[in-house]
């Protein structure tokens, strides 16, 4: 006899959760730093039309996949189709590619949140520190340990008590965070050497003024693959996370308008992470020292930043990582219960002993993602031009390889072999209307798919612009 499924106690549950999930380090580090680089306010216009259109279909379609099958990414799709059951497996394997490293990060960050209140700005700006850190050989698996178990904690409390409970709690607090240190990012001035006064008004226009003189027609191409990829990170799609989360989703919960909240959520976080970190960071150095930055941005340049602000700085500095730390955690349960859930449903398996098994998965690689830094240091090319230590090759392989796979399958299921109108008929429900549904019928037979195969030959480096 088949064990009740659990589910969220309303659309409110639903929408913290995913919206918690959506909230990650995408977000927070990898929106700002993109926007910088890729002109501000260009890019930002093309990621809200991509996150009304592509996003939103992705989105739609496996949020109803979840609700329809009552089931986890693993056996959801082959529950639709028996010849997509491959996209299963590949939409499981990600998310249990993406927890040990994302849960180092996440140590990374609980560190920082450490050292910012009992060392201060002083010592983690300092020259050095961050990869003095990160090349240690025992502190960085003592920070990714603690991070880890507090995911294995929350999800085996299961949906109720730990997802739903701990995305009520945080999510406000991430929200209060934010606009508290957006709103002081405003206010920052600040005179350089040279006697020139930059100020966080100056920086949001960058924000939000696109300035299509300085953008090349393959620069412009260029933003819109950023944005489209950004997408992924930000809605949490093609991982499996909003099929798990959708499968808890009561029938007669609004799943139209639950979409709809989640995406106002994402994009304002993504918008109010970007007015948080470019005002600070163009104020202390500049227009053309932020575009320089990259991957380093939250643990480099922020730092150096806070340490600039003078007392109230290290005050800014525990806010900060206690936002991105919620941030982080939020978004790591959800690809934790991507894998348990795959794993309860698939092998019948308890929450607990689920549990156990991807927590140990994720302990051997987040061990080895930590020692990839020192004892098991190398450097290798990818496909794509980077060069790559363990963090990296499972991320390129995650992210830039399987992620567009499976949505590339995603809209082949759905927009020719079931039918767009399978998925409205789900999201429309007990006599709710979905908007956009004539938007989504293309998007998700003809548009998407194109994008999708753009992105994923250009990952791969087939494609190099």
């Amino acid at each position: 006899m088949q064990k009740k499924r659990h589910s969220f106690k309303g659309s409110l549950g639903f929408v913290m959760a995913a919206a918690g999930s959506a909230v990650g380090l995408g977000n927070i580090w990898r929106f700002p730093y993109l926007a910088a680089r890729d002109g501000g306010g260009i890019f930002l216009a093309v990621y809200l039309v991509l996150a009304l259109t592509f996003g939103f279909t992705l989105l739609t379609a496996e949020v109803a996949i979840g609700r329809m099958t009552k089931q986890s990414p693993l056996t959801a799709y082959g529950r639709i189709d028996k010849r997509f059951g491959f996209l299963g497996h590949l939409a499981c394997i990600i998310p249990a590619l993406i927890m040990p490293y994302y849960c180092v990060i996440g140590g990374w960050v609980l560190k920082y949140l450490f050292a910012s209140a009992a060392e201060g700005n002083a010592a983690t700006a300092s020259e050095g520190y961050f990869v003095g850190f990160i090349t240690g050989q025992w502190a960085p698996i003592i920070f990714f340990l603690i991070f880890l178990a507090a995911n294995a904690v929350i999800i085996y409390r299961g949906v109720n008590k730990g997802i739903e409970a701990i995305s009520k709690i945080l999510m406000p607090a991430l929200i209060v965070l934010v606009l508290v240190i957006a709103i002081f990012s405003l206010t920052l001035s600040y005179t350089d050497a040279d006697g020139v006064t930059r100020t966080g008004l100056q920086g949001l226009k960058i924000l939000v003024v696109p300035n299509l003189r300085e953008v090349s027609a393959g620069e412009f191409f260029m933003v819109v693959v950023d944005a489209m990829g950004q997408l992924f990170y930000s809605l949490s799609i093609a991982m499996g996370i909003m099929i798990a989360y959708g499968s808890y989703m009561p029938d007669d919960a609004n799943l139209a308008g639950s979409i709809n909240q989640i995406e106002i959520f994402d994009t304002v976080i993504a918008f109010l992470a970007g007015m948080m970190i470019i005002p600070a960071v163009y104020t202390f150095i500049g227009a053309e020292g932020m575009k320089s930055q990259g991957t380093g941005l939250m643990f480099t340049t922020l730092p150096k930043v806070f340490s600039s602000m003078g007392a109230f700085g290290r005050v800014m500095a525990i806010m900060f990582f206690a936002m991105v730390l919620f941030a982080a955690l939020t978004s790591s349960m959800s690809i934790m219960e991507a894998v348990v859930s795959s794993l309860m449903d698939r092998f019948g398996m308890s929450r607990a002993k689920a549990v156990a098994i991807e927590t140990l998965v994720a302990l051997a690689g987040g061990i080895l993602v930590c020692l990839g830094y020192n004892l098991l240091y190398f450097e290798l090319p990818l496909p794509n031009g980077a060069t790559a230590q363990i963090l990296d090759v499972l991320d390129y392989v995650s992210n830039n390889v399987l992620m567009p796979v499976v949505a590339i399958g995603t809209c082949i299921l759905v927009g020719w072999v079931i039918g767009p109108d399978r998925i409205i008929e789900e999201v429309e429900k007990g006599g709710r209307r979905m908007g956009r549904k004539r938007l989504f019928k293309v998007m998700i037979k003809f548009v998407a798919p194109v994008l999708l195969v753009i992105l994923f030959l250009r990952s791969v480096g087939i494609i190099r612009i």
